[in-house]
């Protein structure tokens, strides 16, 4: 049997919708009990006093290349079938830091903003209708930007072909990442947790 399933057609679009929601349900489940619904547990990223973030979501990445290299190593995962966005650099360049201000100014990004407006958060309810409002803004201007949003075309890329370097050196260059930035972290977190005892101490 190969994967992905779907691509194979063994099962309905309907079933992957089913399939769809129960694993956004689980996604949600624990992003909430990692406290990641929590917009002050997100901004600490920004100030670099709880890194959390940072660390699961570098590891989910980690995790997700190396699984898919190894199962299409071993010939249970079509590496091909795998959907991917074309890549139009400027327009995603500015989309990316578009979102980055948004979460660091609200608080949360689109999917933490759904867990925690599901456990009737009020900041998060606003900020999700924010992205409501947004996304409607822009497909009322979309006619007038849409040669930008279309613009620098690269087609379907990936690392391994812009560095043309095999697909498993990346995933090796991206661990050792993982790992420095890991520690890099950790000594962040310790060299700020020390300072604010150090103030503390001063103010008593």
């Amino acid at each position: 049997m190969m994967a992905p399933f779907y691509k194979f057609d063994l099962f309905s679009e309907e079933f992957s919708f089913i399939i769809a929601f129960i694993i956004g349900i689980g996604f949600g489940f624990f992003l909430e009990r990692a406290g990641f619904g929590s917009a002050k547990k997100l901004t600490s990223q920004f100030y670099f006093t709880d890194m959390a973030v940072f660390k699961v979501m570098f590891t989910a990445i980690v995790t997700a290349m190396i699984g898919v290299y190894y199962l299409s190593l071993i010939g249970f995962l079509d590496y091909n079938l795998i959907y991917r966005n074309d890549t139009f650099l400027v327009p995603q360049i500015v989309g990316g830091l578009i979102l980055g201000f948004g979460f660091i100014i609200g608080g949360y990004c689109p999917g933490t903003s759904l867990v925690a407006a599901s456990t009737g958060k009020l900041d998060a309810i606003f900020f999700l209708l924010g992205v409501i409002a947004g996304t409607f803004g822009l497909s009322l201007i979309f006619s007038a930007i849409e040669p930008f949003y279309y613009s620098t075309a690269m087609g379907k890329l990936n690392l391994s072909d812009v560095l043309h370097i095999p697909y498993g050196i990346v995933i090796f260059f991206v661990v050792l990442m993982a790992l420095g930035g890991f520690i890099a972290a950790e000594w962040v977190e310790k060299r700020l947790a020390s300072k604010n005892v150090e103030v503390k101490d001063e103010k008593n």
